[in-house]
């Protein structure tokens, strides 16, 4: 699969931009600020119906205007399908495919997409969200079926926890909500496919991830990764309201990435019902959820140790660029539609000439990768083939590149 053409009305700093990729290896150049990472973030849309760098839509909406337009053209060997999605800053998203109206939530069957970008280390540093939303994401780019699993287990978590405020503020106690047991029983159903899923993507991320970490860092650090289940009495320290209960975020169930019997779903649903049980009296006096996916974390490890608070810089960026390169491998082995697109957005000049070098080895074979840079000369020659340079949200193509590239301008 590869992005043949990108169009762009009123998002973020363009008013209206049109630039055409190849094949092989792309690359967007131009000094900080002027838009590179605005085409990237654009494309990237399309796969996750999200930006990597803001949680809601409207900051890409350019500044005075209602809505943005993105219009994007895939190639599926000699299949050509035109996505396009319109942005409004207020009220629900539009989508169009091959210019038929269509659900915003099937855009994601046509275009796979794996960014990786700086703010990926928050994935290694940050709270527990960040990896639960990268797990997710993956998820409902593996199994599509997974976006609705997820938003109706969001919809019972909100319901069931607007039910226990309620329940705080009148004073109910212990059996004297009854009809809790009715959300308990949509949660445990909800949040057990999710559980299971997630275990199920920790296992077959595993040697993938161990054996990009090693191409990337030159060394085996035996990179790990475990589920810490709520169910099973770990608990997030994501900060805010959900947290602060004093429960250990230390994995204290059974290990998690083996994909062994234990994550049969009847197993998985009694612990829930039985951690639930166990936590009632105290959700009713704090009027949240305790218990639930919304509360794991996915812990990372390198050398036996955690990464966050104790891998270097260079070790974090390592397992954060081997958690994307993992991604883009699951999906290039069980994709119909072809190799997913990799965007690097920005990634050349956090690191040094060897990891340079063995990121570009490793990712060149795609069959397209997009690449930013401020420097050109940050960027491995084996990922300039084609340049595209922006300038102050208008795009500049060399007529003569072009037509080396075999590429006309639209």
């Amino acid at each position: 699969m590869i992005v043949e053409q990108l169009s762009l009305v009123d998002f973020r700093n363009y008013a209206a931009a049109d630039v055409s990729l190849a094949s092989g290896p792309n690359l967007f150049v131009g000094r900080n600020g002027q838009g590179k990472t605005n085409l990237a973030e654009a494309i990237g849309y399309f796969a996750t119906l999200g930006s990597h760098r803001v949680s809601q839509d409207a900051p890409m909406v350019r500044d005075g205007q209602d809505a943005a337009i993105v219009r994007m053209r895939l190639a599926y060997g000699e299949r050509r399908v035109m996505l396009e999605a319109q942005l409004n800053r207020s009220g629900s998203n539009k989508a169009r495919v091959n210019g038929s109206p269509a659900k915003s939530t099937e855009l994601p069957r046509y275009a796979q997409v794996v960014l990786f970008a700086p703010e990926d280390l928050q994935i290694v540093r940050s709270d527990p969200s960040a990896r639960r939303r990268f797990a997710d994401q993956l998820l409902i780019q593996r199994s599509p079926r997974m976006a609705g699993v997820l938003a109706d287990y969001d919809r019972v978590l909100r319901q069931r926890t607007a039910l226990l405020k309620s329940a705080r503020a009148r004073g109910i106690r212990g059996q004297g909500l009854s009809t809790l047991d009715v959300w308990d029983d949509k949660l445990v159903q909800l949040g057990t496919d999710v559980i299971r899923a997630r275990r199920a993507l920790a296992s077959d991320l595993a040697v993938p991830v161990a054996e990009a970490y090693a191409a990337i860092a030159g060394a085996d650090h035996q990179p790990e990764l475990e589920w810490a289940l709520s169910i099973d009495g770990a608990g997030p320290d994501d900060g805010g309201d959900d947290a602060g209960d004093g429960v250990s975020t230390r994995p204290s169930g059974p290990r998690s990435t083996s994909g062994s019997g234990d994550a049969d779903a009847e197993h998985v649903a009694d612990r829930f019902r039985a951690a639930l049980a166990a936590r009632r009296e105290a959700e009713l006096d704090r009027g949240l959820t305790l218990v639930g996916p919304h509360r794991d974390d996915l812990i990372l490890r390198v050398r036996a140790l955690p990464v966050k608070g104790y891998a270097s810089h260079g070790e974090s960026w390592s397992i954060a660029l081997a958690l994307r390169l993992a991604s883009a491998q699951l999906l290039r082995a069980q994709s119909q539609l072809g190799d997913p697109v990799l965007i690097l957005d920005d990634v050349f000049a956090e690191l040094d000439v060897d990891r340079r070098a063995r990121l570009a080895g490793m990712v060149e074979g795609f069959e397209q990768v997009i690449a930013t840079a401020a420097v050109e000369a940050d960027v491995p020659s084996a990922l300039r083939a084609r340049t595209v340079r922006v300038v102050a949200g208008t795009i500049e193509q060399d007529a003569q590149r072009e037509q080396d590239a075999g590429v006309h301008p639209a």
